[in-house]
């Protein structure tokens, strides 16, 4: 169908289907161009300007309903109109008038029938328009005032208190009242700027600061205090929590931009608090382009697809058009998972799920050969300090032996950048998942020097929720009545958000030239047994009184503190915020080599003591003579509380 049929065809298929709107408008601008002409004459309209009105009254209602019906007004739902709407009103106002204005000025005064005075011409605007737009703000206040009678009583609503009188603020204003199940009653707003004090917002006062909260909280008995401040710096978000809980009042808070934007959650997804909202850092501002032109139309593979990062890495290149991902994963089911929600959200990724362990040369040699990825990020390892301690040989086999092999079919089949996920436990290791990913950054150092390929590694601490990490553990602890477990009162450790590490991996590949050791700024260390006594509190239980914390001691491996790089690795900014730099102290090829295949050999016949000893002769400046029976480390001096 041309297109000047097309839209002929959509505006009486839009006539047919809003007839009663249709009328309603028509009615309010012929009105309204006869009450102009009322005025006009105040209110005595001689006979032949009447018939003049009559003349001209269908072109210029013709006119206006087709300028209404240009600019879109006809496509908004009446009960949604806003602020933003009245704009289309205003362009088609215009477009309506200026034709008037110049067939006034054009037309000879032998066709004074069609010539519409210029102050008819401004009155007419002015009301019919107004009268169109008041029409839809009418239909809006009967349709909200109607929900709001479907709704509870006030009495039967929990009052709550929102702090942050901002645009998030006045967003969850919104959908809290035009929500017909809405089970708020909002009493108020809470801002600390001053000049928001007393002011009002969709019939909601600002009633005073934070300082003031405890008592507007007693004085209007508050059931909960929604915190609506989306880009709230963290500190800022542990202070309310800390308030809340000391008055006691229920907290929570909106949903953060990256959830809505990932669609994990909606606007109106108020939700508690929890522990990632206190211990997360400010968002993280990406450069999107420089993503999207690194990714888009690429061969991305990604190992250990179905962990916890390799699953959030997935999700993040996905998003930025790549040709295809490779998702290369040994467990079956988590592969299942990450590639089923792939293919459901982002098919143009065009998913492709390879079983497959990366230490298997036969079997990714065939995957390379089959597919020529030109991006490989490396996140399959195994991370688990105690676990690997008393298992030595699987952390050689899968962090050293296959970081080898991946890398060396990387190189030769000229794949363009190799990324390899490291730890901060790398640094002066104490335990052998530190040391062999260690050692595993050694070998991406030497593979740079021989292929074209440019191999880098990022190196990054804790992640939140991450499988097997500490704060789903906690979690059960509490959910089972405690006690929840710490191994000793001064362990601290660096932490960040799953999508936060994704999305600074992928920066930092983006900027790699090659041989780096990239180290994600993790901001400042947390104690554990204050992570342990903020997860109480969010659970609305007291630490000590209803949940127990007790320590077991440091374990086989583990050491106080963690450092993010050493002297010698020269660690220092780049011009990405949160992504230092540094180069890997050097090891020659031939001495690294013979060290590879000493572990190899020590993993195969499984002897823990000879893998350790191959450890601590490549890796000089490492500790892993510390642990139970050994002194412990010092702490850190810079790590601060967060109780």
């Amino acid at each position: 169908m041309p297109a000047p049929q097309r839209s002929v065809f959509q505006i009486w298929s839009r006539l047919k289907s809003r007839p009663v709107q249709y009328l309603l408008d028509v009615s309010v601008l012929s009105g309204a161009f006869l009450v102009a002409y009322a005025i006009r004459f105040d209110f005595r309209v001689p006979p032949a300007a009447f018939g003049h009105a009559l003349t001209q009254m269908p072109l210029v209602v013709l006119l206006q309903f087709a300028a209404l019906s240009a600019f879109g007004a006809y496509s908004f739902i009446w009960r949604y109109v806003g602020l933003a709407e009245s704009f289309v009103f205003a362009r088609a106002a215009f477009a309506a008038t200026l034709p008037l204005v110049v067939l006034r000025l054009a037309l000879p005064e032998t066709l004074q029938d069609y010539r519409v005075p210029l102050s008819i011409i401004v009155m007419d605007t002015l009301l019919g328009f107004g009268g169109v737009l008041a029409l839809r703000v009418l239909r809006r206040f009967t349709w909200e005032r109607w929900e709001r009678g479907l709704r509870a009583s006030d009495a039967e609503k929990k009052r709550v208190l929102l702090v942050g009188a901002g645009r998030a603020g006045v967003l969850a204003l919104r959908e809290i009242l035009g929500r017909g199940d809405a089970e708020l009653s909002v009493r108020g707003f809470i801002d600390d700027d001053p000049a928001k004090q007393d002011s009002i917002i969709q019939g909601v006062r600002v009633l005073g600061t934070t300082a003031e909260l405890e008592g507007l909280v007693r004085h209007l008995s508050i059931d909960e205090v929604v915190i609506t401040i989306v880009q709230a710096p963290r500190r800022d978000i542990r202070r309310l929590v800390r308030i809340c809980e000391e008055i006691p009042v229920r907290v929570r808070i909106m949903p953060g931009i990256w959830e809505i934007l990932q669609g994990n959650v909606e606007v109106s997804g108020i939700r508690d608090v929890q522990i990632e909202d206190l211990l997360g850092r400010d968002p993280v501002k990406l450069d999107e382009d420089e993503l999207r032109r690194f990714l888009v139309g690429s061969v991305v593979m990604i190992t250990g697809a179905g962990g916890s990062i390799g699953s959030e890495l997935a999700r993040q290149v996905a998003r930025l058009g790549p040709r295809r991902l490779l998702l290369v994963e040994r467990a079956e089911f988590a592969l299942f998972d990450v590639d089923r929600e792939i293919r459901r959200r982002w098919p143009d990724a065009q998913p492709v799920a390879v079983v497959v362990d990366v230490g298997d040369e036969v079997g990714m040699r065939r995957v390379f050969e089959e597919h020529r990825p030109q991006l490989v990020i490396h996140a399959a390892a195994h991370k688990h300090v105690p676990l690997m301690e008393t298992n030595p040989a699987e952390a050689v086999r899968n962090n050293v032996l296959g970081t080898q092999c991946l890398g060396t079919l990387a190189g030769e089949y000229g794949v363009d950048r190799f990324v390899m996920i490291s730890t901060d436990k790398a640094v002066r290791p104490t335990s052998l998942m530190g040391a062999t990913k260690r050692v595993a950054e050694m070998v991406v150092q030497d593979l740079d020097g021989r292929y074209r390929t440019q191999f880098i590694a990022v190196r990054f601490g804790n992640v939140l929720g991450s499988a097997g990490s500490v704060i789903p553990i906690f979690r059960e602890q509490i959910q089972a009545g405690g006690p929840v477990t710490v191994t000793h009162p001064e362990m601290v450790r660096y932490f960040m958000t799953i999508p936060e590490a994704s999305q600074l991996v992928l920066q930092a590949a983006a900027i790699g030239k090659g041989g780096e050791i990239f180290v994600l700024d993790m901001g400042e260390p947390v104690r554990i047994v204050d992570l342990a006594r903020d997860m109480i509190l969010l659970s609305g239980l007291k630490p000590g009184e209803d949940i127990e914390i007790s320590f077991t001691g440091v374990r086989p491996g583990e050491k106080l503190f963690e450092e993010v790089g050493t002297e010698e690795e020269n660690v220092s900014p780049t011009h990405k915020a949160k992504i230092l730099v540094g180069k890997i102290s050097a090891v020659p090829s031939d001495v690294l080599e013979r060290a590879v295949q000493k572990l190899a050999r020590q993993a195969e016949i499984g002897s823990q003591d000879g893998i350790r000893r191959a450890l601590v002769e490549l890796i000089p400046d490492s500790q892993l003579g510390t642990g139970p029976g050994f002194p412990s480390p010092v702490v850190a001096p810079n790590a601060r509380s967060r109780a």
